[in-house]
């Protein structure tokens, strides 16, 4: 490994692209490698004034290209599995976004064969345990000082719904941040789902069921409810309340600047997750360079990945029959530990 850690970048959409600025501006020890994309245009663009970075069009010369020691997908999730079993094959670390797969076969079988090499090579994007305000109530609630937890409220919303944004994708795409932030936070996996739907709002696109209530059950007792509401119209918020026996906890209140003029006084809202959580992605891939350049995994793992995409496949049959649906996991493999143990560090 030199200096720097090399690393390929596939996709070079929004969040790609915003990666690629990342590695070369933000986080020490790294340097980008090369950038794969369908569209080479699109890869131009997101490397324009970085210096010995090559650029392709298929997933293979993206990792096989000089100088790539290591991975960061963001590429679209159907994508995800290609790569992930790529670099498998290849031995290359990988950081990829969420969802690791979005359906879970697909997800049992890139945790089948990181389990058959071995060794851990994947760290899964769910960068909310990064985050200095989730990292603090994490803390919190590991200490015991609050008592048992008893629910989670959470929401999530945001300014608008990108172009096809289906109605599934409000709880595989959307809350599956909070899936992974639930499971995270208490220790617990999530046993069931029940997703219940008021009336679409007038500015959602027609045909989008926008917003829902989901409602999660946790192997201990505990309750999660999301509320998740994607063409709110006026910001981006994402907020969770800890109701234990001896006390509660809420993040999220975004204590921004206070902006006062013309008799009117309001903090301003951040509009896109790359805003809000600017800090946490950071963080995280900073966390991940440090650990691939000492031969280390650590971070959400794929088992956590593939957790999240069964959850996640469990809210949409819920979402679509209107009943309260069972979640059922693989026997958890040795290789990552006892539920709970793959924290971020």
């Amino acid at each position: 490994m030199g200096d720097l850690l090399g690393v390929a970048v596939l996709g070079a959409g929004h969040m790609g692209a915003d990666h690629v600025r990342r590695l070369d501006q933000v986080v020490s020890g790294a340097r980008v490698a090369a950038v794969g994309d369908p569209e080479a245009a699109r890869a131009e663009d997101a490397v324009a004034g970085l210096d010995g970075v090559s650029v392709h069009t298929e997933v293979e010369a993206a990792l096989d290209a000089p100088g790539v020691e290591a991975v960061l997908i963001a590429s679209p999730g159907p994508a995800h599995e290609e790569a992930l079993l790529a670099a498998f094959a290849r031995g290359l670390p990988v950081l990829c976004e969420k969802p690791m797969v979005p359906d879970s076969m697909g997800a049992l079988r890139v945790m089948e064969a990181e389990v058959r090499l071995g060794r851990r090579l994947a760290q899964i994007g769910f960068m909310r345990r990064y985050d200095a305000e989730y990292r603090q109530l994490k803390v919190l609630l590991d200490s015991g000082r609050l008592g048992r937890p008893l629910m989670l409220h959470c929401t999530h919303r945001n300014v608008s719904s990108p172009p096809d944004f289906t109605s599934e994708m409000l709880i595989n795409s959307s809350v599956s941040h909070e899936i992974d932030a639930a499971r995270w936070l208490l220790g617990q996996e999530l046993t069931a789902v029940t997703v219940l739907r008021p009336r679409a709002s007038a500015c959602a696109p027609e045909g989008l069921l926008d917003p829902q209530f989901v409602l999660f059950e946790t192997e201990q007792g505990a309750l999660v409810d999301v509320e998740v509401f994607v063409n709110c119209g006026f910001g981006y918020q994402v907020r969770c309340e800890a109701v234990c026996e001896a006390g509660s906890a809420r993040i999220g209140e975004q204590h921004t600047m206070l902006v006062t003029t013309r008799g009117t006084a309001g903090e301003e809202v951040p509009q896109d997750y790359l805003v809000r959580f600017a800090d946490a992605y950071d963080r995280e891939v900073q966390a991940w360079v440090d650990a691939t350049r000492q031969g280390r995994v650590t971070g959400p793992g794929a088992w956590d990945g593939y957790a999240a995409s069964v959850v996640a496949e469990a809210g949409v049959a819920a979402l679509e029959s209107g009943a309260r649906t069972a979640v059922t996991l693989a026997p958890r493999p040795e290789l990552y530990g006892p539920a709970g143990l793959c924290h971020a560090r």
